[in-house]
């Protein structure tokens, strides 16, 4: 059979303990292979000495599908003018820069060498829309995490005070009726209380029409996940979100999960003190210290960088607030039925903002002090704290030290004497950046053959030319290999492929559906046969893309 050999590259393989070896690396059918049988040829060899090799880097949380995101298109024109992608004999043509359509972030993401994206909030009633964006996005493997938490079923399921194991088969009826691989929760019940004319919801607070607490969703919800034998942990959008003094909440929601693995996002917006003047300040240290020591917690940064973007979130409450903020001045804010909301707005961070450039500082603070690189990870929440193409200048932000102060001596002086960013010394490895990018989001999400490069890996496959500037090396790889097909060859697109669609599939009592379509026949404007996405449609739906499918080890 034909076999493709990258021959004496520096492999960089976390998963595996392997840290800068010379090896070489056998593709067959696109899956890596330990060495060629007798009756193999050799159809293609690439002399990658020298070289960095790691697995294909995999975004674990980016909002690239989904209603919020193609608002985000249609609502900024300007920001597609002067980001075009132009057609040419492989590519079609797209464009945009914070919002990029869905081939625009199919080719970019493969260029920096990006092989996986995951929706991080995939609304069940827009679940069919939000596949068929993420299914004309190329190059990519993708999935999404399933919004629960302000949905009026659970609410009402919580009220009634139904028991776990109810929850539990409505949680996994939701990952399949949405051919999802994991659940999210935004500002936990606080966007069904927004509905209720409430303006804010504190952890411990009640909703005004359900009586249910944050803190009693985050507990059911995270017991449900864990008790499936889903893979991925529950991911927490915390409540108050960019509030002075949310660090109090965030560290209230990682107890709530009382001891069961949780992960939170975006942290960052969700690390804020009251001290000095301003009333603002970074409570980085407080939330590295919880998550060096709360094993159970994982978390991704949300890093904003400075320029134009737009914040394209489920928290309706929170964009309602931040509305006035936004640059160009528009907004759009709006109920979704029964399950939640979405909001849109327009931003522009600024270096010279005391707000935004403490935030840049207080996002660089908790990666640089949180000890476990397996359990931060590397986002910008694309598009709310930076696109995601900005990837690479952050990259090299967490190498070197040096760049990183001359940059933190730019920014706000005020925000500046507010952060102890320039007392860390801290800079991260080569290994350590694969673990953020490759082998931990693998870990979290449940992708067993992805993100490491062992025998029976899938042929996701990044080579790098090493230098100095690890911007530059990262925004442009030698070679990108998907499923072992060669697509990209020094930063361009050489062959358009589709990646799959990863989902889990945990068991449940069918008989869940009996409570649920009656549900739907009187609140929703959709029945419950139509809501659900079979596997045939997804695949469909996904422009021919292969369902990649998840079992569960069911805990409870």
């Amino acid at each position: 059979m034909s076999v493709i050999k990258l021959t004496g590259g520096r492999v960089i393989d976390p998963a595996n303990g392997v840290d800068d070896q010379v090896r070489d690396l056998y593709i067959r059918d696109g899956r890596l292979i330990s060495a060629p049988d007798a009756n193999d040829r050799i159809s293609a060899e690439y002399n990658i000495s020298g070289r960095i090799v790691m697995s294909g880097a995999i975004d674990m949380h980016s909002h690239i599908g989904g209603g919020k995101v193609n608002i985000a298109r249609e609502m900024l024109p300007e920001d597609h003018r002067g980001d075009p992608v132009e057609r040419t004999e492989l590519t079609r043509s797209s464009c945009g820069h914070a919002a990029p359509g869905t081939l625009a972030a199919g080719y970019r993401y493969a260029e920096m060498g990006y092989t996986a994206a995951f929706e991080p909030a995939l609304l069940p009633v827009n679940a069919r829309q939000a596949h068929m964006e993420m299914g004309d996005t190329p190059m990519l493997d993708t999935g999404g995490y399933a919004m629960l938490g302000s949905d009026d079923f659970l609410l009402r399921m919580l009220a009634a005070k139904e028991d776990q194991q109810a929850i539990n088969d409505y949680v996994a009826w939701t990952l399949h009726a949405t051919q999802t691989v994991g659940i999210k929760v935004v500002n936990p019940g606080a966007i069904s209380a927004f509905k209720f004319n409430q303006r804010k919801l504190d952890l411990d607070e009640q909703n005004a029409f359900y009586g249910i607490t944050p803190r009693e969703i985050v507990k059911v919800l995270s017991r449900a996940v864990h008790d499936l034998g889903v893979a991925k942990p529950l991911h927490v959008h915390a409540s108050n979100l960019g509030v002075p003094g949310n660090v109090d909440t965030t560290l209230g929601t990682m107890d709530a999960a009382e001891g069961l693995p949780v992960h939170l996002t975006h942290i960052q917006f969700h690390s804020y003190g009251t001290e000095g003047e301003r009333k603002f300040s970074s409570a980085a240290a407080r939330i590295a210290e919880a998550i060096n020591q709360k094993k159970n917690v994982s978390a991704d940064v949300g890093q904003i960088l400075f320029g134009q973007t737009v914040t394209a979130s489920g928290d309706n409450m929170v964009q309602y607030r931040n509305a006035g903020h936004g640059s160009p001045k528009k907004s759009v804010i709006m109920d979704i039925e029964c399950d939640a909301g979405c909001g849109v707005v327009p931003f522009k961070y600024k270096d010279q903002n005391f707000v935004n450039a403490l935030q840049w500082a207080i996002g660089l603070e908790i990666f640089l002090m949180v000890d476990d690189p397996w359990r931060i990870f590397l986002t910008t929440d694309h598009p709310n704290g930076a696109p995601f193409t900005t990837y690479p200048h952050l990259i090299k932000l967490l190498m070197d030290r040096s760049f990183r102060n001359a940059m933190l001596d730019t920014i706000n002086p005020d925000a500046r004497a507010m952060s102890n960013l320039a007392g860390l010394d801290r800079e991260y490895s080569l290994y350590e950046i694969a673990i953020m990018t490759r082998a931990g989001p693998a870990k979290l999400i449940g992708l067993a053959d992805r993100g490491h490069l062992a025998p029976g890996a899938a042929a996701d496959i990044v080579v790098y030319k090493e230098d100095a500037d690890r911007e530059r090396m990262f925004e442009k790889p030698e070679l990108v290999f998907k499923d072992g097909e060669l697509v990209v060859r020094d930063g361009r697109i050489v062959k358009v492929v589709r990646g799959g669609t990863h989902a889990v599939k945990p068991e449940f009592d069918i008989g869940i559906e009996k409570k649920i379509k009656p549900y739907f026949e009187r609140f929703h404007s959709v029945r419950m046969n139509n809501f659900k996405i079979s596997d045939d449609e997804l695949c469909e739906c996904g422009g021919g893309s292969k369902l990649i499918a998840h079992a569960c080890r069911k805990r409870g």
